[in-house]
């Protein structure tokens, strides 16, 4: 960032922030008047990647950057959990228009790099690149949450026949929601890197992603707790609350954090084509191989995301509460995961190489998953879909790391846009084609089409899981050679990610 740079971010609003942190720096001895002074008091070795923050770009501020990922997590439980129950359960909306309903988000995944480009290279007189984009994604979020529960009523009256003004608001709210939450989430992350200097961007939007998990598990505990006296009119005001929320959320997260660069945004500056852009970015092969590891890893981790509960209640016999603490388990794999990624890269460990490690713990996780059954073994299924856990978060971090190690500051939206529009298409199809795989071959084996030895309720679950095992080792010879051109020349010596001293 040049001198010119730090005088602008000034003028955005950025300067007092920096004072005041560089003030607590300045007195050690005296008492921390904040949760963020107290958090800055602590070892750095106990706060996994809390070297993401700079003299540029403070703890308290890259905190408040990080709220966008909570309104994003928040909107992700209430489509995917919370709405899918309620939808199935209480309202009595068939099941096959619930799934229709929670895919239509991922519809608009691969516009991820649309929305990366367009953010790159965005006209305005105001100055502004990331802003309209967060901004816009934000109002879409809100609209669709907004008019919602009114759609979600109208679909649900009609019971099995539902109407046609239901399907169509009910659709039109889900595609707004999704739409919004992937163009926020695109350029906020883009936004980030602008901010962070280029050593410690990887660990900054890495850092964003811790806070999307945990704005996933607190608003699910949120949800839970305040729909257990279900009510139509409870639901309401739970997601109009959530559209509110997010307003108010996406709203500290921007305020003064962009500042203003017309020379950036000029309407008469010269704008390239997508298509010339991705050929500058992706120049070598290197990006595009590492964003087909993403699609066949995501794909090979979250197949079995909606078949993990089920295969714990009907093949181990498990009650409900025992198999909703699987979610629990995999997300505190994923942080472990996310800790460790800290510590070892923090080494030097080259972020495919720990991609590969994810990998290869997820090559142990599926077999203990599969054996749980014939060993009728719980204790074997809660360590196998923990290690999933651990080693989805090895991946996410690695891959992340290696597409920011990639990346310059030019083309940050879109390598960030192409490497979430990656993951969350392959999470969407991962996801459909397990719940359709699982249930063509379980009822393949019920009629006795696969042979006496491959009957009983686990033969679907096992099929999907036998399936992600090969897609696992395709995912290894992949990345391989990404493996050993990161080793032999790495472009940013000094962008390791892991955990140093703090600054000042």
């Amino acid at each position: 960032m040049t001198k010119r740079d730090h005088q602008t971010a000034g003028r955005g609003g950025a300067a007092p922030e920096e004072g005041r942190a560089d003030a607590a720096n300045a007195a050690p001895d005296a008492p921390p008047t904040s949760l963020t002074e107290l958090l800055m008091r602590i070892a750095p070795k106990y706060l996994p990647f809390a070297d993401a923050a700079t003299a540029e770009l403070p703890l308290k501020r890259l905190l408040r950057l990080a709220l966008f990922q909570i309104s994003v997590g928040m909107a992700m439980v209430l489509l995917t959990g919370t709405l899918n129950r309620v939808m199935i359960v209480e309202m009595n909306v068939p099941a096959w228009i619930v799934a229709v309903m929670i895919s239509l988000p991922v519809l608009f995944a691969p516009f991820r790099v649309l929305v990366g480009y367009r953010s790159d290279n965005h006209r305005s007189v105001l100055g502004w690149r990331r802003v309209p984009y967060i901004w816009f994604g934000s109002l879409m979020q809100f609209m669709g949450l907004a008019f919602m529960p009114f759609a979600l009523m109208l679909l649900a009256k009609g019971g099995a026949d539902p109407s046609i003004a239901g399907q169509v608001g009910a659709a039109l709210a889900f595609l707004l929601v999704g739409a919004g939450l992937h163009t926020t989430q695109t350029a906020g992350l883009a936004l980030a890197n602008d901010l962070a200097p280029e050593e410690s961007r990887p660990r900054v939007v890495a850092l964003l992603y811790v806070m999307l998990l945990v704005g996933m598990v607190i608003s699910a505990l949120l949800f839970g707790w305040l729909l257990a006296d279900f009510s139509n009119e409870r639901l309401i005001r739970v997601i109009q609350g959530a559209a509110v929320v997010t307003m108010v959320l996406n709203s500290i997260a921007l305020w003064k954090q962009e500042p203003r660069n017309k020379a950036l945004t000029a309407m008469d500056r010269e704008r390239p084509t997508l298509r010339a852009s991705w050929q500058a970015f992706a120049e070598g092969g290197r990006y595009s191989r590492l964003l087909v590891v993403v699609g066949l890893g995501t794909a090979a981790f979250t197949m079995q995301d909606v078949l993990l509960e089920p295969y714990g209640g009907e093949v181990l016999g498990l009650s409900v509460s025992a198999t909703t603490l699987l979610t629990a388990m995999l997300a505190g794999g994923t942080l472990v995961g996310f800790a460790l990624s800290a510590r070892w890269l923090s080494r030097g460990l080259d972020p495919c190489r720990m991609a590969a490690i994810g990998l290869l713990v997820g090559l142990v996780a599926f077999p203990c998953v599969i054996f749980a059954s014939p060993l009728e073994s719980a204790l074997l299924f809660r360590i196998g879909a923990t290690l999933i856990g651990l080693g989805g978060g090895l991946f996410v971090v690695g891959t992340l790391t290696a597409a920011m190690d990639l990346a310059d500051s030019a083309h940050g939206g879109l390598a960030l846009g192409a490497w979430g529009a990656v993951q969350a298409t392959a999470t969407g199809i991962a996801v459909a084609a397990g719940g359709a795989l699982r249930d063509t071959v379980a009822t393949l084996s019920e009629q006795g089409l696969l042979g006496e030895a491959l009957q009983g309720p686990s033969i679907g679950y096992g099929f999907v899981y036998h399936l992600e095992i090969g897609l696992l080792f395709t995912t290894l010879a992949v990345i391989g050679p990404l493996v050993r051109l990161k080793r032999e020349s790495r472009s940013r010596p000094d962008s390791r990610f892991g955990l140093s001293e703090f600054p000042g």
